[in-house]
């Protein structure tokens, strides 16, 4: 699945988790630029996730890209930069994902074992 990441300037170790879900980075966009409190263009084609970093983000940008994902059917997870929180709530949202799925995850971090 590709991912569209908003906030933090840098990722760090996010990367590594997102590889162990099975997740791609599909684009990083820090939210710092003006434009993204008024973003209303579509999300980019193919995207499947967007992950906000909640302690990066301004309310009026995490409001946009929220309201993108919602309005395109795009599953989307809030949590704060730091591997440990990534990881919660991704194990969350896509355990709610697997419980769904009759195939059995090749990921060890993504799901069933």
């Amino acid at each position: 699945m590709d991912a569209l990441l908003v906030g933090a300037d840098r990722l760090g170790n996010i990367p590594d988790v997102l590889d162990s879900f099975g997740i791609r980075i599909a684009g990083h966009v820090s939210g710092r630029d003006t434009t993204h409190q008024r973003r209303t263009a579509p999300l980019p084609s193919g995207i499947g996730m967007v992950i906000l970093f909640t302690d990066f983000l301004g309310h009026n940008v995490m409001q946009r890209f929220r309201d993108a994902a919602s309005r395109e059917g795009v599953m989307f997870v809030c949590c704060r930069r730091s591997t440990c929180a990534l990881q919660q709530a991704l194990g969350r949202r896509m355990g709610e994902r697997c419980a769904a799925c009759p195939e059995p995850c090749r990921k060890a971090g993504g799901a069933r074992k």
